[in-house]
């Protein structure tokens, strides 16, 4: 009796083992399966930012090089308008240049001010505040009722020290989008 017991005993585990190898074996594979799917998430998931921060990085990049040819080009133009004043010399055609030149930077700061670093729009700030008395001033230069103590001189200076400024604000440019912004007075 012992054999027989022994036998189905063997019997009853060898059937178990048979009716619940696929159940078992079917876990396993969920299991096996759902880790993988998993790990595809993550792999997916970290790819996903990886492309949303470099469009994100590109996207300040195009930014701050609309911002940084907005803001020298209005300089510039005007440093001419301010030059055309002192001569007597200004055109309509000159004031339109500049008129176009000063809604491009407006236009390049409002689309800073929704892209850019807290660092970077400070910067422009401090640029646009410049810019613009100096704008103001060259008005009222022409207009022949200058603002005591801004003379040509005075207002020409103060352009031509924004350059200095242009400096600082390109090397925090670059420092934000994770380039070397280089040696100081480069």
């Amino acid at each position: 009796m012992n054999n027989a017991l022994l036998a189905l005993a063997g019997a009853i585990v060898a059937v178990t083992g048979t009716l619940l190898a696929p159940i078992l074996s079917q876990r396993v594979l969920a299991r096996v399966q759902t880790e993988q799917f998993e790990r595809q998430q993550r792999a997916a998931d970290a790819q996903w930012l990886r492309e949303q921060r470099v469009a994100e990085v590109e996207k300040r990049r195009a930014c701050y090089v609309t911002a940084n040819s907005g803001y020298r080009r209005h300089r510039i133009e005007l440093m001419k308008y301010l030059w055309l004043v002192h001569k007597g010399a200004v055109t309509t055609q000159a004031r339109a240049d500049l008129e176009e030149t000063r809604h491009a930077m407006h236009t390049a700061f409002a689309e800073a001010q929704m892209v850019a670093s807290d660092a970077v729009l400070r910067k422009l700030d401090a640029m646009t505040v410049t810019l613009a008395g100096a704008y103001s001033r060259t008005l009222l230069l022409e207009d022949g009722n200058p603002h005591p103590g801004w003379s040509f001189e005075e207002i020409q200076a103060e352009l031509l020290q924004l350059g200095d400024h242009w400096k600082d604000m390109r090397g925090i440019m670059r420092a934000d989008l994770g380039v070397d912004p280089g040696p100081a007075g480069s």
